[in-house]
Parts: structure tokens; C-alpha cells; sequence
């Protein structure tokens, strides 16, 4: 969206679609919907309505699945692996930090690699409640026990590192991360959202810069190098770059092409790809949140909220946080701050691990 002049307090800010890349505070989507390393075997009706649950990103309803299924004696590793992914959705991280503690108790010597998989989650955890040192320890053991290295590890420590302001061993284990995984983009991603999270967007835009040297012709690679210039603030470049995947029909680029419009201020154009998304693959919330934006930046706010009761109105959870925190702002907009605060304190309810959410609450608690 449009930088303003204005102060905080008088211009707020709506959300673009879902957020793949995360750092300072926040979990990295590929720690958080790990497969499992083969734990599915023998899980038993609750753990199963719990991994729906947690795919659904509906964290209270994952908890009280996998609670029940610790009462109910289905597998305990499963059931408290889970437990803990839902209590790290909802920001309650000792909770979190106790449930993969005891599952891991609950592995033996032939779990070696389920091992692994809830250590990382444990050092996620301890990422996200800004235990630096302790996550510095947890991924120590995974790496210890890493034949061939494992690059959620090494970003996770050379996170914790550069928040501790040791630069020198943060880049160390980043340049690890990367070779082994040099064509993931994610990974070039949250490293240099970890950097511009410290001011240190410079150094991370050089991660990004190799992320655009990974070969490859086909659309996924051009989706991916046009999200490298979106991060980048080259509108252009990522427009370029996002081009054919979009004549292909390739919904994600299609869905980035619309966001790169926005930060354009090209809201027709905008408009046009969430109306051709919905045309082609049917109405979901992420083409409702984008064309609830491009209602927001016209003005148009009744329109916006129409918008996003049709996104909330749609089966499932997927999409909607975005949904529900831009109804905030479109209230505000309109400003209807009796009605913008209430759906604040629903939505922080929600989304307690939010930041954005939670700083929303708290300037419309002065209001």
C-alpha cells in the first residue's frame, strides 16, 4: 500500500494477502506445517481432527482436539507434538515449550528422526518468545545429531544470533542455511526479513540478490524472482517477471501480480486480476481481501466491508486473518471506532500471536 504522510495515528494501514514469510517473533511457515517425519501412523481420531485443525489455522479447536486426545490415550508423541503447534498458534508459548518437551519425552531410540522434527518446533517456540539462548542450544542438538545438516536449524540459530547482535555467527549459519537449500526462496526470504527487521535491510537484500541468480525457466520461477522484487520495492521488475506465469493462469502469480498493483496505486488493474482469479478458480478470501483493498485506497469503504462478509462468509478458515483485520480498517476509515475497536479485541482474541493485531487494539483502546 501507498506510504502516507500522515502520523500513525491518523493513517492506518490494511494487509495484503497471506503472509508466506515471517521472522522477528513469528514462526517460519516451513517449521510450522512440517509433514511429521512419519508420525501420522496410528493417530487416532481426535489427533486427526486436531491436523485438520491446525490446517485450518483454527488454533483453539487444534487444542481442544489434541487435549482431548492426551485424555483419551491416542498416541502421546503425536497428541503433544500437536498440542504444541496449537498452543504456538496461539501465542501461549511455555505451553508450547511444555507440550514439545513432553512428547519428546515420550519417543524412544527407534524415533530418532520424530526427534528432530519436534526439536525444531521446540527451538521455534524459543524463537518466537525471544529465548535466544535457549533456541541457540535446542538447534546446537539438532545439528549435533545432523548427519547432513538441516537448514530450519541453522536459519533458526543464525536468527537468534543476529538478534543478540553477533552478526558474524548469524551470517555464518545463514550462508550454512542457504547451501542446503540454494534454490529455496522462502529461506532468502526470512533471512532478509530477519536483517530488515534489525535495520539491516542491506545486508539482507544481498541474500535476495542471489535468490534471483537460482536457474530456472518455468513459472514457478518467475513467480518466485517476481517475489524477490516485490520484497525489493521494484514494482516494475516484479511486473515483468510475473507476466507470463499470469498469461498461464498461474494463481499465485496472479494473486502477487494483484498485490503488485496495489503498492502501484493501480487499483483498476488490481481489481481486474481478482475479478479474473474469482472468474477462473471461484470466489476465496484472498480475492475478496484483494478486491476489499482496492475498495479501502478508492475510498469506498461500505464496498470493502461488502467484500469481506463475502471472504468471511466462505467455508473453512484459510485467508480470513487478513479479512478480519482489514474490517478493522475499514471501519476506521469510516470512522466507526466503536465498531473498529470491538472487532479489534475479537480479532486479538483470534490472533493473540499478532503483533499488527495487537498494536491495533492498543491505539484503538485510546480512541
Amino acid at each position: 500500500m501507498k506510504q502516507a504522510d500522515k502520523s500513525e495515528k491518523e493513517e492506518r494501514y490494511a494487509r495484503t494477502g497471506s503472509r508466506s514469510v515471517f521472522c522477528a517473533g513469528l514462526v517460519l511457515m516451513t517449521v510450522l506445517f512440517l509433514g511429521g517425519c512419519g508420525m501420522g501412523s496410528g493417530a487416532g481420531n481426535k489427533t486427526v481432527q486436531g491436523n485438520s485443525a491446525l490446517e485450518e489455522r483454527d488454533y483453539q479447536q487444534a487444542q481442544q482436539f489434541f487435549q482431548e486426545a492426551v485424555q483419551e490415550g491416542e498416541q502421546k508423541v503425536v497428541a503433544y507434538r500437536g498440542l504444541g503447534m496449537a498452543y504456538m498458534g496461539l501465542a501461549k508459548y511455555e505451553e508450547a515449550e511444555a507440550s514439545f518437551r513432553t512428547a519428546i519425552e515420550y519417543t524412544d531410540n527407534r524415533m530418532k528422526e520424530n526427534v528432530q522434527d519436534i526439536r525444531l518446533y521446540l527451538a521455534t517456540v524459543q524463537y518466537r518468545a525471544e529465548k535466544y539462548e535457549d533456541t541457540i542450544a535446542t538447534c546446537d542438538d539438532i545439528l549435533l545429531e545432523a548427519t547432513k545438516g538441516n537448514a530450519d536449524a541453522y536459519f533458526l540459530r543464525g536468527a537468534s544470533y543476529l538478534y543478540e547482535g553477533n552478526q558474524e555467527e548469524a551470517k555464518k549459519d545463514f550462508d550454512a542455511a542457504v547451501k542446503l537449500s540454494p534454490e529455496d526462496y522462502d529461506l532468502y526470504l526470512n533471512i532478509y526479513e530477519c536483517y530488515r527487521s534489525r535495520s539491516l535491510s542491506g545486508l539482507g537484500a544481498a541474500y535476495l540478490q542471489s535468490a534471483l541468480n537460482i536457474p530456472g525457466g518455468d513459472l514457478q520461477h518467475y513467480y518466485n524472482r517476481g517475489r524477490i522484487h516485490y520484497y525489493l520495492e521494484n514494482y516494475e521488475e516484479a511486473q515483468s517477471q510475473l507476466i507470463g506465469p499470469v498469461e498461464e493462469k498461474y494463481q499465485p502469480a496472479m494473486n502477487l501480480i494483484g498485490k503488485v498493483y496495489l503498492k502501484m496505486e493501480d487499483y483498476e488493474h488490481a481489481r481486474a486480476v481478482y475479478q479474473q482469479i474469482q472468474s477462473e478458480f471461484g470466489a476465496d478470501a484472498d480475492s475478496f481481501n484483494g478486491l476489499a483493498l482496492c475498495a479501502i485506497e478508492s475510498g469506498d469503504y461500505d464496498t470493502a466491508l461488502s467484500y469481506i462478509a463475502q471472504g468471511l462468509a466462505l467455508e473453512g478458515t484459510g485467508g480470513k486473518q487478513e479479512l478480519y483485520f482489514n474490517e478493522i480498517i475499514a471501519y476506521e476509515k469510516k470512522l466507526d471506532f466503536g465498531t473498529a475497536k470491538a472487532k479489534a479485541q475479537e480479532y486479538v482474541q483470534k490472533y493473540p500471536g499478532d503483533e499488527a493485531g495487537q498494536k491495533e487494539w492498543t491505539f484503538l483502546s485510546t480512541r
